[in-house]
């Protein structure tokens, strides 16, 4: 005779949620192949690091998929023959890191006098992240300083996904100055979807401060999230300033056209204050942090989940 036992209801419920999530979890990967690595969530692609391509100023990530297979980025200008999209703005290229004026040069834009970005080598490459090293080069070919990015991918469950920037300011050429411009840093240009007006619109905001639509834009705040309606849920974008990093919290060049981008370097246009206010030096030999978290799920950002994933991904990096 087999004795039947009763679990207990918060036993089986921790089950539940285990199994529910980690079903459906899938490995990550990441593959080499002509100038750009190919990261896929089991058989699905997640995005693709495009680091060697004439016609890109700097590395970029794109396409951003998202859960289901949502397309997270703007496709312009990678391709441009989408009816819905804008064709503003070739610079806000998917997903990046720059900034418009370092030592002077503008590494924001393209075009002609304007800075590049390049890929030097890869330090490492794992199953879930890879670490890369760049060099900041002027229109005559002049290194301005160097970078060191570490870019990790995750993947929890079929509902989020994340992708976890690290960037090392370098200055390996002399005394480094990240001027006070509002055209920088770590930026994304969202699918139209998520614009906060246009005739594809379709997108709310919020920020950790609880300021909403274009209310947030040269905001100082730990953490920014947009979102669209998607089958009776959200879909949602959060970016997290890490506690870690100068300035904290960020100030946030954040457009109701699409554009988000974390902007630690900006006080003159965000606050109206003195030019340079925002300047960032670098000494000779010296280096500077900054981490951020890109977070791709299915939420509803009037709850305090987003508070919450904030506060553990800070937590953890801590």
């Amino acid at each position: 005779m087999f004795r039947r036992f009763k679990l207990p209801f918060i036993l089986i419920k921790a089950v539940f949620i285990y199994c529910s999530f980690s079903l459906h979890a899938s490995e990550i990967s990441i593959e080499r192949e002509n100038g750009k690595l190919i990261i896929k969530a089991g058989d699905d692609l997640f995005t693709q690091y495009i680091y060697k391509d004439d016609k890109r100023s700097k590395p970029v990530l794109y396409p951003v998929i998202g859960p289901f297979g949502k397309k997270m980025t703007r496709s312009f200008p990678f391709e441009d023959k989408i009816e819905i999209e804008d064709k503003d703005h070739p610079h806000h290229s998917s997903l990046w890191y720059t900034h418009g004026n370092v030592n002077g040069v503008d590494f924001w834009t393209t075009g002609q006098g304007k800075g590049k970005i390049i890929h030097q080598e890869f330090l490492e490459i794992n199953a879930n992240s890879f670490t890369a090293s760049n060099l900041w080069k002027d229109s005559h070919g002049k290194m301005i300083c160097q970078d060191r990015r570490k870019i990790s991918f995750f993947e929890f469950n079929q509902n989020e996904r994340a992708i976890d920037v690290e960037i090392t300011l370098l200055a390996k050429a002399g005394d480094l100055t990240f001027g006070d411009t509002k055209e920088g840093s770590m930026g994304i240009r969202m699918a139209p979807e998520f614009r906060l007006r246009g005739k594809v619109a379709r997108g709310s905001s919020i920020n950790s401060e609880g300021d909403i639509g274009k209310a947030i834009w040269g905001k100082r705040a730990s953490w920014i999230s947009y979102w669209v309606p998607f089958e009776q849920k959200n879909l949602a974008i959060s970016i997290f300033d890490h506690p870690s990093n100068p300035r904290h919290p960020t100030w946030w060049h954040a457009r109701d056209y699409g554009l988000v981008a974390a902007n630690p370097f900006g006080q003159h246009d965000f606050e109206s204050k003195p030019i340079n206010s925002g300047n960032i030096m670098i000494k000779s030999g010296e280096d500077l942090k900054f981490s951020y978290r890109f977070l791709f799920h299915v939420t509803d950002p009037g709850t305090p989940e987003v508070s919450r994933k904030y506060l553990e991904w800070s937590n953890k990096k801590s």
